[in-house]
């Protein structure tokens, strides 16, 4: 039986391949945490933290033990050690080298750019919803309560179209679908809305023409007070312990009556 012969040479290379892969994953580790770090103090400097504040993304990363900002940190990191994983595999040998550079080249950085859009897009969505809903929150009328949520899953959908773009899904048809989305918007806004632009017109007018003021004492149908507030939408009159909140359209509907005593 010949002897068996060890060829030392290969031995070698894969054992220094192996110790290459172990630092190069050692260094990759380091290097995605102190990245992580670095992104995290960034993103505070720049003021993401206060403007984050309150929205619904915000409380959901707190309930579940972090923040946005921490999340936008952890991201990154996990973005490199992912690639340092690859790259640690492929020169061991573990991986199909092909399928490396694919991977690293292509998929991977896309993925991460898509999951970033995404959050990113949720996080103005709830900004831009909370911000609509306080400068609506004058107007107290019930249409208005669905333009906040209109702006925020507009902005949701948009994201998400991006994101998947992204990473190569087709979205030809969410394309379309966004353009019948659009247009459902518009007809039911004309319908939801038609009331608020009634009461608004209404409202430009009593204010220019002032058939009543605050202080006055009216009747508009059934409701009888006090004028408190006269603005673009409503009239408010407070009578008997009660506050009366009337659509400006309705003062023109029902007619109103200026009590004199």
């Amino acid at each position: 039986m010949a002897p068996l012969q060890v060829d030392w040479t290969v031995l070698m290379r894969d054992e220094f391949q192996f110790v290459l892969a172990v630092l190069v994953l050692a260094a990759g580790l380091v290097a995605g945490y102190v990245i992580g770090r670095l992104n995290k103090r960034l993103l505070v400097a720049a003021g993401v933290p206060d403007a984050v504040e309150r929205t619904p993304f915000e409380r959901t990363a707190q309930s579940l033990g972090t923040d946005t900002v921490s999340l936008v940190a952890r991201l990154s990191s996990w973005f490199i050690y992912g690639v340092v994983v690859l790259i640690a595999l492929n020169i061991a040998e573990l991986l199909n080298a092909q399928l490396f550079w694919s991977g690293v080249l292509t998929f991977i950085p896309d993925l991460f750019i898509a999951v970033l859009v995404f959050i990113v897009g949720f996080v103005v969505a709830d900004k831009a919803q909370l911000v609509v809903s306080e400068r609506l929150r004058s107007v107290k009328l019930p249409e208005v309560n669905i333009i906040p949520r209109t702006v925020k899953y507009t902005i949701v959908y948009l994201a998400a179209l991006v994101a998947l773009g992204q990473v190569g899904v087709d979205i030809e048809a969410l394309l379309i679908l966004l353009g019948s989305y659009a247009l459902a918007i518009i007809l039911f806004s004309a319908v939801a809305f038609r009331d608020l632009l009634q009461s608004s017109a209404a409202g430009v007018y009593l204010l220019l023409n002032q058939p009543y003021g605050i202080g006055d004492e009216v009747r508009v149908g059934e409701d009888r007070g006090i004028v408190q507030e006269v603005d673009v939408f409503v009239t408010r009159i407070e009578g008997d312990g009660e506050e009366y909140i009337i659509p400006n359209r309705r003062v023109f509907e029902d007619g109103v009556v200026r009590i004199r005593d």
